[in-house]
Protein backbone atom coordinates (compact mmCIF):
# COMPACT_ATOMS: atom_id res chain seq x y z
CA UNK A 1 0.00 0.00 0.00
CA UNK A 2 1.43 3.24 -1.07
CA UNK A 3 -0.01 7.05 -0.06
CA UNK A 4 -0.08 9.27 -3.60
CA UNK A 5 3.48 10.95 -3.13
CA UNK A 6 6.17 11.08 -5.56
CA UNK A 7 8.18 8.85 -2.89
CA UNK A 8 7.03 5.61 -1.90
CA UNK A 9 5.76 5.81 1.50
CA UNK A 10 5.09 2.16 2.65
CA UNK A 11 4.72 -0.15 5.61
CA UNK A 12 8.46 -1.09 5.36
CA UNK A 13 9.23 2.78 4.78
CA UNK A 14 7.54 3.66 8.03
CA UNK A 15 8.91 0.90 9.94
CA UNK A 16 12.45 1.46 8.84
CA UNK A 17 12.19 5.38 9.52
CA UNK A 18 10.68 4.37 13.04
CA UNK A 19 13.63 1.82 13.52
CA UNK A 20 16.55 4.23 12.80
CA UNK A 21 14.90 6.64 15.33
CA UNK A 22 15.28 4.64 17.64
CA UNK A 23 11.44 4.71 18.54
CA UNK A 24 9.54 1.81 21.04
CA UNK A 25 7.27 -0.62 19.80
CA UNK A 26 4.29 0.93 20.03
CA UNK A 27 4.76 4.06 18.08
CA UNK A 28 5.96 2.15 15.09
CA UNK A 29 2.90 0.10 15.56
CA UNK A 30 0.46 3.06 16.10
CA UNK A 31 2.34 4.81 12.81
CA UNK A 32 1.73 1.64 10.69
CA UNK A 33 -1.97 1.19 11.93
CA UNK A 34 -2.02 5.08 11.02
CA UNK A 35 -1.27 4.99 8.02
CA UNK A 36 -3.63 2.40 7.03
CA UNK A 37 -6.46 4.80 8.40
CA UNK A 38 -5.43 7.43 6.00
CA UNK A 39 -6.28 5.14 3.07
CA UNK A 40 -9.47 5.40 3.81
CA UNK A 41 -10.33 8.29 6.23
CA UNK A 42 -11.48 11.26 4.50
CA UNK A 43 -10.12 14.64 5.06
CA UNK A 44 -11.68 17.41 7.11
CA UNK A 45 -14.06 19.56 6.28
CA UNK A 46 -13.87 23.15 7.49
CA UNK A 47 -16.66 25.46 7.29
CA UNK A 48 -17.03 27.16 3.41
CA UNK A 49 -13.89 26.15 2.73
CA UNK A 50 -13.04 23.95 0.00
CA UNK A 51 -9.67 21.90 0.67
CA UNK A 52 -10.18 18.22 -1.32
CA UNK A 53 -7.76 20.23 -4.70
CA UNK A 54 -4.81 21.72 -2.00
CA UNK A 55 -1.66 19.57 -1.57
CA UNK A 56 -1.51 17.54 1.87
CA UNK A 57 0.42 14.43 0.24
CA UNK A 58 2.68 15.41 -2.35
CA UNK A 59 6.52 15.74 -1.26
CA UNK A 60 9.65 14.22 -2.68
CA UNK A 61 11.86 13.91 0.76
CA UNK A 62 10.00 12.94 4.09
CA UNK A 63 13.23 14.16 6.63
CA UNK A 64 16.02 15.58 5.84
CA UNK A 65 19.22 16.46 7.92
CA UNK A 66 20.20 20.20 8.41
CA UNK A 67 22.96 21.80 10.55
CA UNK A 68 23.94 21.74 14.39
CA UNK A 69 24.19 24.92 16.47
CA UNK A 70 26.83 24.33 19.26
CA UNK A 71 26.11 28.06 20.37
CA UNK A 72 22.93 30.78 20.46
CA UNK A 73 25.23 32.75 18.51
CA UNK A 74 25.52 30.34 15.47
CA UNK A 75 21.87 31.16 15.30
CA UNK A 76 20.89 32.47 11.68
CA UNK A 77 20.09 36.13 12.15
CA UNK A 78 16.16 35.89 11.78
CA UNK A 79 16.49 33.22 14.41
CA UNK A 80 18.52 35.09 17.00
CA UNK A 81 15.96 38.21 16.50
CA UNK A 82 13.27 35.53 18.56
CA UNK A 83 15.95 34.64 21.46
CA UNK A 84 16.96 36.92 24.25
CA UNK A 85 20.92 36.31 23.38
CA UNK A 86 22.25 38.71 25.66
CA UNK A 87 19.50 37.27 28.58
CA UNK A 88 20.93 33.75 28.01
CA UNK A 89 17.45 32.56 27.00
CA UNK A 90 18.32 29.27 29.39
CA UNK A 91 15.26 27.22 28.28
CA UNK A 92 15.37 26.88 24.33
CA UNK A 93 14.96 23.94 21.87
CA UNK A 94 15.36 25.13 18.09
CA UNK A 95 14.93 22.45 15.61
CA UNK A 96 16.17 22.78 11.88
CA UNK A 97 13.96 21.20 9.25
CA UNK A 98 13.79 17.57 11.18
CA UNK A 99 17.14 17.95 13.02
CA UNK A 100 17.07 19.04 16.62
CA UNK A 101 19.95 21.45 16.43
CA UNK A 102 19.89 23.09 19.59
CA UNK A 103 18.55 22.27 23.02
CA UNK A 104 19.46 24.03 26.70
CA UNK A 105 17.19 23.55 29.53
CA UNK A 106 18.54 25.60 33.05
CA UNK A 107 20.45 23.27 35.70
CA UNK A 108 17.75 23.88 38.48
CA UNK A 109 14.46 22.96 36.30
CA UNK A 110 16.40 19.41 35.34
CA UNK A 111 17.39 18.92 38.79
CA UNK A 112 13.50 19.53 39.86
CA UNK A 113 12.15 17.16 37.28
CA UNK A 114 11.58 19.02 34.01
CA UNK A 115 11.76 17.10 30.67
CA UNK A 116 12.09 19.08 27.61
CA UNK A 117 13.55 17.57 24.77
CA UNK A 118 12.67 16.74 20.96
CA UNK A 119 9.77 14.02 20.60
CA UNK A 120 12.67 11.54 19.72
CA UNK A 121 14.55 11.46 22.28
CA UNK A 122 11.10 12.11 24.16
CA UNK A 123 10.58 8.71 22.70
CA UNK A 124 13.30 6.80 23.62
CA UNK A 125 14.08 7.85 27.50
CA UNK A 126 10.49 8.90 28.36
CA UNK A 127 8.69 6.18 26.41
CA UNK A 128 5.90 5.18 28.82
CA UNK A 129 5.05 8.81 29.99
CA UNK A 130 4.82 9.74 26.12
CA UNK A 131 2.70 6.93 25.37
CA UNK A 132 0.84 7.70 28.37
CA UNK A 133 -0.57 10.76 26.84
CA UNK A 134 0.11 10.70 22.73
CA UNK A 135 -2.68 11.41 20.06
CA UNK A 136 -4.48 10.10 23.39
CA UNK A 137 -6.32 12.58 25.47
CA UNK A 138 -6.86 15.73 23.08
CA UNK A 139 -6.00 14.78 19.23
CA UNK A 140 -7.07 11.62 17.98
CA UNK A 141 -5.62 9.48 15.24
CA UNK A 142 -8.27 8.12 13.66
CA UNK A 143 -10.12 11.85 13.06
CA UNK A 144 -9.55 12.48 9.59
CA UNK A 145 -6.68 11.91 7.32
CA UNK A 146 -4.55 14.74 8.15
CA UNK A 147 -4.59 13.85 12.09
CA UNK A 148 -3.78 10.01 10.46
CA UNK A 149 -0.99 10.69 8.21
CA UNK A 150 0.54 12.93 10.71
CA UNK A 151 0.33 9.83 13.10
CA UNK A 152 2.23 7.81 10.21
CA UNK A 153 4.69 10.35 9.57
CA UNK A 154 5.94 12.46 12.66
CA UNK A 155 9.33 13.47 11.56
CA UNK A 156 9.74 16.21 13.79
CA UNK A 157 8.74 17.94 17.32
CA UNK A 158 9.13 18.36 21.03
CA UNK A 159 8.17 16.79 24.25
CA UNK A 160 7.82 19.03 27.37
CA UNK A 161 6.89 17.95 31.17
CA UNK A 162 6.23 19.60 34.28
CA UNK A 163 6.35 17.67 37.63
CA UNK A 164 3.75 18.46 40.39
CA UNK A 165 3.44 21.21 42.24
CA UNK A 166 6.14 23.41 40.41
CA UNK A 167 5.91 26.91 39.42
CA UNK A 168 8.30 27.46 36.28
CA UNK A 169 8.82 31.85 36.18
CA UNK A 170 11.24 32.06 33.21
CA UNK A 171 9.50 30.58 29.96
CA UNK A 172 10.35 28.02 27.40
CA UNK A 173 11.10 28.38 24.11
CA UNK A 174 10.77 26.48 20.63
CA UNK A 175 12.01 27.38 17.26
CA UNK A 176 10.95 25.30 14.32
CA UNK A 177 13.08 26.28 11.28
CA UNK A 178 12.01 25.44 7.60
CA UNK A 179 14.41 26.21 4.91
CA UNK A 180 14.00 23.22 2.44
CA UNK A 181 11.99 23.45 -1.09
CA UNK A 182 9.52 21.00 -0.54
CA UNK A 183 10.45 18.71 2.37
CA UNK A 184 7.01 18.16 4.87
CA UNK A 185 7.13 19.18 8.31
CA UNK A 186 5.05 16.73 10.52
CA UNK A 187 5.85 18.24 13.41
CA UNK A 188 4.40 17.26 16.72
CA UNK A 189 4.62 19.13 20.07
CA UNK A 190 3.42 17.41 23.65
CA UNK A 191 3.12 19.64 26.82
CA UNK A 192 1.88 18.19 30.00
CA UNK A 193 1.54 20.16 33.16
CA UNK A 194 1.18 17.86 36.51
CA UNK A 195 -1.01 18.38 38.98
CA UNK A 196 -0.51 22.70 40.67
CA UNK A 197 1.93 22.97 38.39
CA UNK A 198 2.90 25.88 35.98
CA UNK A 199 4.47 26.96 32.72
CA UNK A 200 5.01 29.94 30.20
CA UNK A 201 5.86 28.00 26.47
CA UNK A 202 6.05 29.96 23.22
CA UNK A 203 6.84 28.38 19.82
CA UNK A 204 7.57 30.06 16.26
CA UNK A 205 7.19 28.20 12.91
CA UNK A 206 9.63 30.22 10.61
CA UNK A 207 10.59 30.35 6.62
CA UNK A 208 14.12 31.43 6.87
CA UNK A 209 14.47 30.88 3.00
CA UNK A 210 12.52 32.38 0.25
CA UNK A 211 10.86 29.81 -2.21
CA UNK A 212 10.22 27.51 0.60
CA UNK A 213 7.57 24.78 -0.41
CA UNK A 214 6.03 22.14 0.62
CA UNK A 215 3.51 20.63 3.51
CA UNK A 216 3.33 21.63 7.25
CA UNK A 217 1.09 19.17 9.56
CA UNK A 218 1.03 20.32 12.94
CA UNK A 219 -0.61 18.94 16.07
CA UNK A 220 0.21 20.45 19.34
CA UNK A 221 -1.03 18.71 22.41
CA UNK A 222 -1.61 20.75 26.03
CA UNK A 223 -2.50 18.61 28.79
CA UNK A 224 -2.85 20.56 31.86
CA UNK A 225 -3.82 18.47 35.09
CA UNK A 226 -5.90 19.48 37.82
CA UNK A 227 -5.27 23.14 39.16
CA UNK A 228 -2.31 23.46 36.57
CA UNK A 229 -1.53 26.81 34.72
CA UNK A 230 -0.58 26.62 30.88
CA UNK A 231 0.48 29.78 29.04
CA UNK A 232 0.82 29.07 25.77
CA UNK A 233 2.05 31.42 23.20
CA UNK A 234 3.00 31.12 19.04
CA UNK A 235 3.72 32.75 15.84
CA UNK A 236 3.21 30.57 12.24
CA UNK A 237 5.56 32.45 9.85
CA UNK A 238 5.61 29.76 6.97
CA UNK A 239 6.21 30.62 3.30
CA UNK A 240 3.60 30.80 0.47
CA UNK A 241 4.39 28.15 -1.00
CA UNK A 242 3.20 25.89 2.33
CA UNK A 243 0.17 24.59 2.45
CA UNK A 244 -0.87 24.30 6.50
CA UNK A 245 -2.62 22.10 8.71
CA UNK A 246 -2.37 22.95 12.12
CA UNK A 247 -4.34 21.56 15.29
CA UNK A 248 -3.56 22.60 18.25
CA UNK A 249 -5.68 21.27 21.40
CA UNK A 250 -5.87 21.91 25.04
CA UNK A 251 -7.40 19.37 27.83
CA UNK A 252 -8.33 21.30 31.41
CA UNK A 253 -8.79 19.37 34.26
CA UNK A 254 -10.37 20.46 37.55
CA UNK A 255 -9.32 24.23 38.30
CA UNK A 256 -7.25 24.20 35.51
CA UNK A 257 -6.07 27.01 32.92
CA UNK A 258 -5.05 26.77 29.61
CA UNK A 259 -4.01 30.41 27.81
CA UNK A 260 -3.59 30.68 23.96
CA UNK A 261 -1.89 33.70 22.15
CA UNK A 262 -1.70 32.82 18.88
CA UNK A 263 -0.44 34.64 15.96
CA UNK A 264 -1.37 33.17 12.61
CA UNK A 265 1.19 34.79 10.24
CA UNK A 266 1.65 31.90 7.57
CA UNK A 267 1.38 33.79 3.72
CA UNK A 268 -0.02 30.19 2.21
CA UNK A 269 -3.16 28.57 2.16
CA UNK A 270 -4.18 27.72 5.80
CA UNK A 271 -6.51 25.08 7.62
CA UNK A 272 -6.39 25.72 11.86
CA UNK A 273 -8.05 24.03 14.36
CA UNK A 274 -7.60 25.36 17.58
CA UNK A 275 -9.89 23.65 21.23
CA UNK A 276 -9.64 23.53 24.37
CA UNK A 277 -11.54 20.97 26.37
CA UNK A 278 -12.75 22.30 29.86
CA UNK A 279 -12.85 18.49 31.54
CA UNK A 280 -12.77 19.53 34.95
CA UNK A 281 -14.90 21.71 37.07
CA UNK A 282 -13.80 25.09 37.33
CA UNK A 283 -11.73 24.95 34.44
CA UNK A 284 -11.21 27.76 32.54
CA UNK A 285 -9.52 28.58 28.90
CA UNK A 286 -8.82 32.16 27.31
CA UNK A 287 -7.80 31.94 23.53
CA UNK A 288 -6.56 34.94 21.52
CA UNK A 289 -6.26 35.41 18.10
CA UNK A 290 -4.92 37.24 15.27
CA UNK A 291 -4.10 36.73 12.18
CA UNK A 292 -3.08 38.90 8.59
CA UNK A 293 -3.96 37.43 4.83
CA UNK A 294 -2.40 38.87 2.06
CA UNK A 295 -2.09 37.95 -1.62
CA UNK A 296 -4.64 35.14 -2.67
CA UNK A 297 -4.15 33.20 0.47
CA UNK A 298 -7.29 31.05 1.85
CA UNK A 299 -7.40 30.87 5.60
CA UNK A 300 -9.93 29.07 7.37
CA UNK A 301 -9.41 28.96 11.60
CA UNK A 302 -11.92 27.09 13.87
CA UNK A 303 -11.64 27.97 17.97
CA UNK A 304 -13.68 25.92 19.94
CA UNK A 305 -14.14 25.74 23.37
CA UNK A 306 -15.83 23.10 24.45
CA UNK A 307 -17.34 22.52 28.37
CA UNK A 308 -17.90 19.78 30.16
CA UNK A 309 -16.94 20.94 33.75
CA UNK A 310 -19.39 22.64 35.96
CA UNK A 311 -18.46 26.12 36.81
CA UNK A 312 -15.90 26.39 33.48
CA UNK A 313 -15.66 29.66 31.88
CA UNK A 314 -14.21 29.99 27.97
CA UNK A 315 -13.70 32.74 26.51
CA UNK A 316 -12.43 33.35 22.24
CA UNK A 317 -11.04 36.82 20.88
CA UNK A 318 -10.60 36.75 17.19
CA UNK A 319 -9.15 39.62 15.46
CA UNK A 320 -8.12 39.35 11.64
CA UNK A 321 -6.68 41.55 8.95
CA UNK A 322 -7.29 40.72 5.08
CA UNK A 323 -5.79 43.22 2.42
CA UNK A 324 -5.35 42.15 -1.66
CA UNK A 325 -7.54 39.02 -2.47
CA UNK A 326 -7.00 37.43 0.81
CA UNK A 327 -9.72 35.18 2.56
CA UNK A 328 -10.32 34.20 5.85
CA UNK A 329 -13.30 32.05 7.94
CA UNK A 330 -13.22 32.66 11.16
CA UNK A 331 -15.48 30.57 13.11
CA UNK A 332 -15.70 30.61 16.76
CA UNK A 333 -17.59 28.29 18.78
CA UNK A 334 -18.67 27.79 22.49
CA UNK A 335 -20.08 24.05 22.99
CA UNK A 336 -21.45 23.94 26.57
CA UNK A 337 -22.62 19.91 27.11
CA UNK A 338 -25.38 18.62 29.22
CA UNK A 339 -23.98 18.16 33.07
CA UNK A 340 -21.87 21.72 32.37
CA UNK A 341 -23.66 24.05 34.72
CA UNK A 342 -22.87 27.70 35.68
CA UNK A 343 -20.95 27.28 32.93
CA UNK A 344 -19.61 30.81 30.91
CA UNK A 345 -18.89 30.63 27.39
CA UNK A 346 -18.20 34.27 25.67
CA UNK A 347 -16.58 35.15 22.43
CA UNK A 348 -15.57 37.96 20.05
CA UNK A 349 -14.52 37.91 16.38
CA UNK A 350 -13.70 40.78 14.42
CA UNK A 351 -12.33 41.10 10.70
CA UNK A 352 -10.92 44.21 9.20
CA UNK A 353 -10.67 44.87 5.69
CA UNK A 354 -8.46 46.73 3.76
CA UNK A 355 -9.03 46.47 -0.18
CA UNK A 356 -11.90 45.92 -1.81
CA UNK A 357 -11.30 42.02 -2.76
CA UNK A 358 -10.51 40.99 0.40
CA UNK A 359 -13.20 38.81 2.36
CA UNK A 360 -13.50 37.73 5.79
CA UNK A 361 -16.36 36.26 7.64
CA UNK A 362 -16.82 35.60 11.17
CA UNK A 363 -18.98 32.89 12.86
CA UNK A 364 -19.57 33.25 16.10
CA UNK A 365 -21.48 30.15 17.15
CA UNK A 366 -23.36 28.60 20.33
CA UNK A 367 -24.20 25.18 21.27
CA UNK A 368 -25.48 24.95 24.93
CA UNK A 369 -27.26 21.66 26.01
CA UNK A 370 -27.42 22.77 29.87
CA UNK A 371 -29.96 25.26 30.77
CA UNK A 372 -28.08 27.63 34.08
CA UNK A 373 -25.09 28.90 31.93
CA UNK A 374 -23.90 31.93 30.63
CA UNK A 375 -23.18 32.49 27.19
CA UNK A 376 -22.87 35.56 24.64
CA UNK A 377 -20.99 36.77 21.57
CA UNK A 378 -20.09 39.24 19.17
CA UNK A 379 -18.66 39.80 15.35
CA UNK A 380 -17.92 42.06 12.81
CA UNK A 381 -16.75 42.59 9.05
CA UNK A 382 -15.97 45.58 8.03
CA UNK A 383 -13.34 48.56 7.04
CA UNK A 384 -11.65 50.84 8.67
CA UNK A 385 -13.42 52.78 10.94
CA UNK A 386 -14.01 56.50 8.97
CA UNK A 387 -14.47 58.26 12.29
CA UNK A 388 -11.35 57.09 13.81
CA UNK A 389 -9.47 58.34 10.56
CA UNK A 390 -10.89 61.34 10.68
CA UNK A 391 -9.97 61.83 14.60
CA UNK A 392 -6.47 61.00 14.04
CA UNK A 393 -5.78 63.13 10.74
CA UNK A 394 -7.23 66.18 12.24
CA UNK A 395 -4.56 65.73 14.28
CA UNK A 396 -2.22 66.54 11.71
CA UNK A 397 -1.45 62.41 10.86
CA UNK A 398 -1.11 61.37 7.53
CA UNK A 399 -3.78 58.62 6.41
CA UNK A 400 -1.67 55.99 5.99
CA UNK A 401 0.18 56.44 9.51
CA UNK A 402 -3.53 56.61 10.72
CA UNK A 403 -4.29 53.07 9.17
CA UNK A 404 -0.94 52.35 10.39
CA UNK A 405 -1.88 52.83 14.08
CA UNK A 406 -5.60 51.54 13.49
CA UNK A 407 -4.27 48.22 13.09
CA UNK A 408 -1.86 48.03 15.20
CA UNK A 409 -4.19 49.07 17.92
CA UNK A 410 -7.04 46.80 16.69
CA UNK A 411 -4.26 43.82 16.74
CA UNK A 412 -3.22 44.49 19.89
CA UNK A 413 -4.74 42.26 22.48
CA UNK A 414 -3.21 39.29 21.03
CA UNK A 415 0.41 40.77 20.35
CA UNK A 416 0.80 42.05 23.89
CA UNK A 417 -0.31 38.63 25.66
CA UNK A 418 3.14 37.15 24.48
CA UNK A 419 5.49 37.01 27.22
CA UNK A 420 8.78 37.11 25.60
CA UNK A 421 9.69 40.09 23.80
CA UNK A 422 11.82 38.93 20.97
CA UNK A 423 8.70 37.23 19.68
CA UNK A 424 6.25 40.15 20.80
CA UNK A 425 8.54 41.95 18.37
CA UNK A 426 8.98 39.76 15.57
CA UNK A 427 5.30 39.70 15.35
CA UNK A 428 4.67 43.63 15.44
CA UNK A 429 7.23 43.08 12.49
CA UNK A 430 5.56 40.90 10.59
CA UNK A 431 2.11 42.60 11.11
CA UNK A 432 4.03 45.67 9.74
CA UNK A 433 5.25 44.11 6.60
CA UNK A 434 2.44 42.17 6.05
CA UNK A 435 -0.39 45.51 6.13
CA UNK A 436 2.52 48.31 4.70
Amino acid sequence: MTLETKITIDQEYIRSFSNANHEPEWMATLRTEALEMAERLPLPSPDKTKIAKWNFTQFSNHAVEKKVYQSLEELPEAVKGLVEVDNKQSNLYVQHQHTAAFLQLSDDLKKKGVIFTDIFTAMKEHADLVQKYFMKDAVKVDEHKLTALHAALVNGGAFLYVPKNLDIKEPIQTIFIQDHEDAPLFNHVLIVADENSSLTYVENYLSVKEGAAGIANIVTEIIAHDNANISYGAVDQLAEGMTTYVNRRGVAGRDARIHLALGAMNDGNTVAENTTNLIGDGSYGDTKVVVVGRGRQVQNFTTTIRHYGKNSEGYILKHGVMKDAATSIFNGIGKIEHGATKANAEQESRVLMLSEKARGDANPILLIDEDDVTAGHAASVGRVDPLQLYYLMSRGITKEEAERLIIHGFLAPVVNQLPIEGVKRQLQEVIERKVK
